[in-house]
């Protein structure tokens, strides 16, 4: 038995590594994760742009990925950046980050998401928009959320009861945003980790 366990590991450590595709830069592409037609399942499309392995959106946006766990199927991606003189969202146009609800991927409940710049309406929801909100320390200490000051900001830990597939901007609401994984209360902000965690369902 132990040896037929053996020969059934060493067996599926050889078929992935057969459909594996090449690495992008100096990042490994793992199975089930596609670059091209020739590797991977293209379900699980990426893209490698120049030696920068990255995601693209339903919008048609394109998120570089920082980091990639193949065995909790799991990925992280960048956020987009923050334009400094108008605090938009290098994705506003787009509507922010958007999955094919249809595609495998999903956004996991690991995201602490700060919404920006956003209008009263916003109040409306359950987020906290208080004055010691974790996006005000964004503001406050980051370059990148330097722009945003001064304007009303949430922040939400992004989990089960809400959609998996959407962190939506637009003009009227928030214009900008930015998203930080696995925090943990009392983390300092120079220990966060800014990223959007996705996570996939394994091929059958």
């Amino acid at each position: 038995m132990a040896v037929l366990i053996l020969f059934l590991l060493i067996s599926l450590t050889y078929i992935l590594t057969i459909h594996a595709c090449p690495k992008c830069g100096s990042m490994d592409v793992p199975y089930p994760l596609s670059t091209n037609n020739n590797c991977g399942n293209r379900n699980y499309s990426v893209y490698c742009n120049n030696g920068t392995l990255e995601f693209l959106s339903a919008a048609g946006f394109y998120y570089q990925i920082l980091s990639i766990n193949p065995s909790a199927y799991k990925l992280i991606i960048r956020p987009p950046a923050i334009q400094k003189s108008t605090c938009q969202s290098s994705d506003l146009a787009l509507g922010g980050l958007r999955l094919d609800e249809n595609s495998p991927f999903n956004i996991s409940s690991h995201n602490t998401v700060m919404l920006l710049n956003c209008s009263e309406t916003i109040l409306l929801s359950p987020l906290n928009c208080s004055s010691n909100s974790l996006c005000r320390q964004f503001e406050e200490k980051v370059e990148g959320g330097s722009s945003c000051r001064d304007a009303l900001c949430c922040t939400y830990l992004k989990d089960a009861s809400m959609t998996s597939h959407r962190i939506r901007v637009r003009v009227g609401g928030c214009t900008a945003y930015t998203s930080v994984v696995y925090l943990k209360p009392g983390d300092s902000i120079d220990s966060w980790h800014y990223g959007i965690e996705l996570q996939w369902l394994p091929p059958n």
